[in-house]
């Protein structure tokens, strides 16, 4: 009798190598070789598995892509309110801090979107499916007349996700320049000016009066 072919879970391994190499050296540096020895392998038994490390880390992109996306619509799923609904995608969207493993990762991946288009397709995936939730409740809003929108759903939602990519950089760069309460602060006060709905109140600091 055959055995079993192992190949699903030695690629598994192998993502789940390639993530921790990108984490512990970010994308700029990383070579195969790197991944090879995070995985305890040679690089040519790396490459059995997947052609090129491109190939790869497409693999721990697309991965990542889907966890982040699966927990923002996760942590809605369930919230009947519109309101409630938006704080709750709000604060599911930011770092948690400067050592948010996976937003470090999506953001680590997302630095060579600009080179390669592969990375790009996927970058883009990640932005529209956000910006279809987001969508989604605001459009819910609307029509229920708890949100009274000062722009279309789709133009709110792609602002909110950009100021979501903007302050999360922000919170997980090497010297933080902002953390995740003020930054989620900052994108509730966004939200209120496009929904005509209250929901938060800025906390008042210095440099803003």
């Amino acid at each position: 009798m055959a055995r079993p072919s192992r190949a699903h879970e030695r690629r598994a391994d192998l993502v789940a190598a390639a993530r921790r190499a990108v984490l512990d050296r970010g994308m700029l540096d990383l070579r195969l070789r790197d991944v090879a020895e995070e995985a305890g392998l040679s690089s040519g038994s790396v490459l059995y598995y997947f052609p090129t490390l491109t190939d790869l880390l497409r693999e721990v992109q697309r991965e990542a892509v889907d966890r982040f996306c699966a927990a923002r619509e996760e942590a809605v799923r369930a919230v009947p309110d519109p309101r409630d609904r938006l704080i709750a995608m709000i604060r599911s969207g930011l770092p948690s801090g400067p050592d948010d493993e996976l937003c470090v990762l999506l953001y680590e991946l997302g630095t060579v979107a600009r080179r390669e288009a592969s990375y790009a397709a996927e970058h883009i995936r990640l932005y529209e499916r956000q910006v279809g939730i987001y969508a989604g409740i605001l459009d819910t809003g609307a029509a229920t007349g708890a949100f009274t929108l000062t722009r279309d759903a789709g133009t709110i939602a792609r602002n909110l996700v950009a100021l979501e990519d903007g302050y999360g950089l922000h919170i997980t760069m090497a010297v933080p320049t902002v953390d995740t309460a003020r930054a989620e602060a900052l994108l509730l006060a966004a939200a209120s000016d496009a929904t005509g709905r209250d929901l938060s109140t800025l906390p008042d600091q210095e440099g803003d009066r």
